[in-house]
């Protein structure tokens, strides 16, 4: 291989990761795991990582852990715009694509508009895992209006109060559903916690 055919990275991309990296991949993998196993349950990244702004921790700890380089990675416009694309690629090897229904993860901006998750890959019948998990980040887990999650891996009901939710998350979220098997999972990120929604989760808005 030549020289000019070597990737550069910046300073940025070059450090945040994980201090341990088998030890920290490892514990966040296993909350990774438990998170879908019983959705809606939060989970608090501890590892001291920084990535590149505008992602937070919690979404840069998921990336380090489940991304590698046979995991294409699609990024909303401000990641792209960021370092991110070269710290991924560092500290993961995984591809960044165009291309979103190519994507085995997506990383999403807080406060990007989403109007239907039919863009990504959701599937087929025969392969229902050859789809998209998507890493939104919000406002916050906790402090919003209730929502209460049903399904699998949930004993009557579990309650999640998020905020900064896209506006037509709950529609959404029922058209993915209506799929299954076929269909994407989400992973909601806010500072350090996440909460995973796999496509077989249930999603009730509550009054209050």
């Amino acid at each position: 291989m030549s020289l000019s055919s070597t990737p550069t990275f910046g300073n940025e991309a070059l450090t945040g990761g994980f201090t341990d990296p088998v030890f920290d991949a490892q514990s966040v993998f296993k909350m990774a795991m438990d998170a879908m196993a019983r959705p809606g349950t939060l989970q608090t990244i501890t590892a001291d990582i920084t990535p590149p702004a505008p992602l937070g921790i919690a979404a840069g700890a998921i990336g380090l852990t489940l991304c590698d380089h046979d995991t294409p990675v699609w990024l909303s416009n401000s990641l792209a715009r960021s370092s991110l694309p070269e710290w991924l690629a560092f500290h993961t090897g995984a591809p960044i694509i165009s291309e979103r229904l190519e994507a085995h993860f997506a990383f999403v901006e807080a406060g990007m508009a989403l109007s239907s998750f039919s863009q990504f890959g959701i599937g087929t019948q025969e392969y229902p895992d050859r789809s998209t998990t998507i890493v939104l980040e919000i406002e916050s887990l906790e402090g919003g209006k209730d929502l209460a999650l049903a399904g699998p891996g949930i004993k009557d009901i579990n309650m999640i109060a998020p905020v900064g939710l896209p506006d037509a998350l709950l529609r959404i979220w029922n058209d993915n559903r209506a799929l299954f098997p076929r269909g994407v999972d989400l992973i909601l990120t806010a500072g350090r916690q996440f909460l995973c929604l796999p496509r077989t989760a249930k999603i009730i808005a509550t009054e209050i």
